[in-house]
């Protein structure tokens, strides 16, 4: 055991503040890791104020960690010291079910450990993720970051990039496919970039006219405003594919109608019940599919990684200083941020 120092919430009311506590030695198919950069999800929100009545404290969040090895375990053998590597939203399942072992680890069929907020398999501790200065994670569970990659910035490619490069990967995008992306957050900007390198025609559907020209700087080969019902009748039976970034409820019947026959709407935002109800007309009479996705194994995350660096896919970030996470916190609420914040976690030991 040694010591670490991060930014935890103890209840679902207090700030983050920082805090000190126990990390535990690696075992010996561990990686030790100094922690660079770390990148703030939304879902650090939710779960730091528990908002969807799963948390855990004290809660540190973080899985979007990008750092430097440190130590290894005397098993270890893809990692050495001094390897730039990243963790991002599990750090280890049981990996003897169906799902573990067709490398699809987020679908552990006993569940994942998480990097944050959920029992250790081995001694049942609380996990505490990457608002710190280090972690110790599994060799099985790091990934290997590009030498052509911004650190920072690659950062949020380990949940923002593998939760859209993912569903598009499965579902076969290809040239010439038409595929809309609803919302332009951090899930959304990257599903643009993701589809476009994927040779996909790209259309950004938003409720502000104002977003067009950031769609297009993106990648946006064109741009539908969702609340001008002109537009979406004109763009019924138009696409292949739907990927569907918005993290609160919305009306899906009139995205689906902008779907051609066996057309895939894919959820990756919104993890709450449908509402309002959907119209199962629109799937059954056009043989079409509403289809849902979670983050990626740990083999495609590496693949999503090498992806970015041979396409020259980087996220939009804005750095910060850990200081300032819970007006950053604030700031995401508000939608005031393009589009993944990154702490500099260089700022935890000032």
């Amino acid at each position: 055991m040694y010591t670490a120092i991060g930014y935890a919430a103890q209840s679902a009311t207090t700030p983050l503040a920082p805090v000190k506590f126990e990390r535990r030695s690696p075992r010996v198919d561990d990686v030790a890791i100094e922690i660079l950069y770390c990148g703030v999800c939304h879902s650090d929100i939710h779960q730091a104020r528990n908002e969807w009545g799963i948390a855990v404290y004290p809660l540190m969040p973080g899985h979007e960690i990008v750092g430097k090895v440190t130590a290894v375990g005397a098993n270890v053998t893809h990692h050495k010291v001094g390897d730039l590597v990243g963790v991002g939203c599990m750090v280890d399942s049981c990996r003897s079910c169906e799902a573990c072992q067709a490398s699809l680890e987020q679908y552990c069929l006993e569940g994942p450990t998480m990097t944050y907020a959920t029992p250790d398999r081995v001694d049942g501790s609380n996990t505490m993720g990457g608002y710190s200065d280090s972690i110790v994670v599994s060799e099985h569970f790091v990934v290997r970051i590009p030498e052509k990659l911004d650190l920072a910035s690659a950062a949020p490619i380990l949940c923002a990039g593998i939760t859209t490069y993912s569903p598009l990967k499965h579902y076969g995008v290809k040239a010439g496919d038409k595929v809309g992306i609803l919302g332009m957050g951090g899930l959304g900007h990257m599903g643009i970039k993701f589809a476009k390198a994927m040779g996909a025609e790209v259309t950004l559907f938003t409720r502000s006219a104002s977003k067009a020209e950031e769609a297009r700087r993106q990648g946006a080969d064109h741009v539908i405003v969702s609340t001008d019902d002109a537009q979406m009748q004109a763009a019924a039976g138009h696409f292949d594919f739907l990927l569907d970034t918005i993290p609160v409820q919305h009306d899906l019947n009139p995205y689906l109608d902008t779907l051609r026959f066996e057309g895939v709407h894919i959820l990756v935002g919104l993890i709450e019940p449908v509402e309002p109800p959907l119209h199962a007309a629109k799937l059954v009479l056009g043989r079409r599919v509403l289809a849902g996705s979670l983050i990626g194994g740990i083999a495609e995350t590496q693949e999503v990684l090498d992806f970015c660096a041979e396409h020259n896919i980087t996220c939009d970030i804005e750095m910060l200083d850990i200081r300032q996470i819970n007006e950053a916190y604030a700031r995401m609420i508000a939608g005031d941020v393009k589009y993944r914040f990154v702490i500099d976690m260089a700022t935890l030991k000032v």
